[in-house]
């Protein structure tokens, strides 16, 4: 099976990538991003393709569930504003900067470019 192929996934695992691909375009992020966050997703939900042969087949239901439920977390606190905490600063928007200097307490930050906030944020460390 070359790289990439989704020959080994069910319909229903093929069916939710394309409903969580849509979901991030719709949001502005760009096709291919979006199409390899949703099989990110799928994969880390199922364990891969789920087809005789695929290794999602070698993954335990209590993995899966386990997979699940942080994979919903993880979107619950996207929804909220919070950042991922593995995220670099320099890869955060200005306004998720903005956050992380409010909840460090940093003055004047309101008025700061986004090369500023990252400076704070760096000494605040």
């Amino acid at each position: 099976m070359p790289r990439g192929s989704k020959d080994k996934y069910t319909a229903a695992q093929k069916r939710k990538a394309a409903a969580i691909e849509s979901s991030y375009e719709e949001r502005g992020i760009p096709e291919d991003e979006a199409r390899a966050r949703a099989w990110a997703t799928v994969n880390k939900q199922s364990g891969g393709g789920e087809r005789a042969g695929g290794s999602g087949r070698e993954t335990s239901a209590k993995q899966k569930t386990s997979a699940r439920k942080d994979s919903a977390r993880q979107a619950a606190a996207s929804r909220r504003g919070e950042v991922h905490p593995k995220r670099p600063l320099d890869e955060q928007s200005k306004q998720e900067l903005l956050h992380l200097a409010r909840a460090r307490q940093i003055s004047g930050r309101s008025t700061m470019r986004k090369a500023e906030l990252l400076n704070a944020l760096k000494k605040a460390s």
